[in-house]
């Protein structure tokens, strides 16, 4: 039987509700994992069956701030100064591997080190292209691979070297990032563009020396990371004007992220590898500094009234309805469709992602997520739109307590993305609304 059928016989009830802002600070959450994607909701279906605003809704923001970053698919560099949020900058710690053991480097009295580059494999990038200023320092803390690291891990690093330990080829430091460059390597022009590091030749010299030393160093992967711990890569680009800069996303674990030795040994041109791959330890080291609107914003239910956010890394967007509570226990729930509109404009850089994640709190004052759903983003609608009928019937059974819903970027540890959603009060055109509709037995 379908619903028009029913609600012949059964008394049929459609709610909608527009949001009352509130914004909440909490931090240290945990979630679920849960695929990307939503079905497609004609909320123009649901009014016409009788919505009307019955009910309010309270938006908050809520704050995490030890988003898992190790081993995520992919590894960010570069720094952004967003007009809105605020603030982002991420580097990269890695382990490198041996491509062999016991290298055999012959004489070294015939060898020319030509260059030591670390190849990077572009995935994406957020915000604009352009210059950035990279340094390169070896790691003097050891990285483990079955450690979970986070947004706000380091390690240490060595100043033995150059420029307080920057590793970074003399004139080589200023980088054109760009997800689009053509990669040239010698006369061959790569099908997947890299962003390729120079390092000072004298470290690609000095590691043929130690390999020959006879210490052991190159026997295995676990004698050389005990002698070479591994590299962070960050940016260097001092102040930055809002607008300005970009992330870049790395794929670490793609066969062409690697550093590579370039040498001649008696005229004949020779390379040797070393390795990033699944056996690496690798991590993100997220900072983010909010901007005045997003800290007045959480702290300030006024401001929160017209806009609340979701970041990458950053503040997740949250919602709590009451009203479920007062819906009736026998009830059953055909729809419940939650559309979220975004503040976004087809010629900005900072796209709202293709989603988000939908989870709710077991208890309330818990840090724990339990996922519930995803939100697809509509480029037409300009909005997210969540199927939440399973979970409203799980509220209305007591199945789940009816705490909050909270919004995550889609990506949440493995992007920069950012989202502006549309408050109760907003300026825009469309305010966020929840579609109910259930009958009664």
């Amino acid at each position: 039987m379908n619903i028009s059928t029913s609600l012949m016989w059964r008394k049929g009830i459609v709610l909608s509700a527009t949001f009352f802002c509130m914004f909440l600070v909490v931090i240290s959450c945990k979630k679920k994992e849960f695929p990307i994607g939503a079905n497609t909701i004609d909320t123009n279906e649901l009014l016409a069956s009788g919505a009307v605003d019955t009910f309010r809704l309270e938006s908050f923001s809520i704050y995490k701030d030890s988003t898992i970053s190790s081993k995520t698919l992919f590894s960010m560099l570069g720094s952004y100064v967003d007009p809105d949020f605020g603030t982002f900058s991420s580097e990269i710690y890695t382990q490198l591997r041996l491509s062999g053991f016991n290298p055999d480097f012959g004489d070294l009295s015939a060898i020319t080190v030509d260059s030591l580059v670390l190849a990077l494999e572009y995935g994406s990038q957020y915000g604009l292209s352009g210059d950035q200023t990279i340094e390169i320092h070896e790691l003097s803390d050891d990285l483990y691979a079955d450690t979970t690291y986070y947004s706000f891990s380091t390690a240490a690093v060595k100043s033995t070297f150059g420029n307080n330990g920057d590793l970074i080829r003399p004139g080589y430091a200023v980088k054109n990032l760009n997800v689009n460059n053509m990669t040239v390597v010698g006369n061959d022009t790569l099908f997947d563009n890299q962003l390729r590091l120079q390092l000072h030749p004298s470290i690609g010299k000095k590691l043929m020396i130690d390999a020959m030393s006879g210490n052991g160093y190159f026997t295995d992967n676990d004698a050389f990371l005990s002698y070479f711990k591994g590299l962070r890569i960050r940016v260097n680009n001092g102040s930055q004007a809002p607008g300005e800069g970009g992330i870049f996303y790395f794929s670490l674990t793609d066969p062409d992220s690697k550093m590579i030795l370039y040498y001649h040994q008696n005229g004949v041109a020779k390379t040797f590898d070393f390795l990033i791959n699944s056996s690496c330890a690798y991590f993100n080291h997220v900072d983010i500094a909010n901007s005045s609107e997003v800290n007045n914003t959480l702290n300030n239910s006024v401001v929160g009234a017209q806009r609340f956010y979701a970041q990458a890394y950053g503040v997740r967007g949250a919602i709590r309805i009451p009203g479920l509570s007062n819906i009736p226990k026998n009830a059953v729930i055909h729809k419940a469709v939650l559309e979220l509109p975004v503040e976004y404009h087809y010629s900005s850089p900072y796209t709202p992602g293709i989603g988000v994640t939908v989870s709710t709190l077991l208890e309330e004052g818990s840090d724990d997520l339990y996922g519930v759903g995803t939100a697809g983003y509509s480029d037409n609608t300009k909005s997210m739109v969540a199927d939440i009928r399973d979970y409203v019937q799980a509220v209305v059974n007591g199945e789940l307590k009816n705490t909050q819903l909270v919004f995550s970027t889609a990506f949440h540890n493995t992007s920069a993305d950012r989202i502006i959603f549309n408050g109760s009060q907003t300026v825009n055109k469309k305010q966020p609304k929840l579609y109910i509709l259930y009958t009664e037995f």
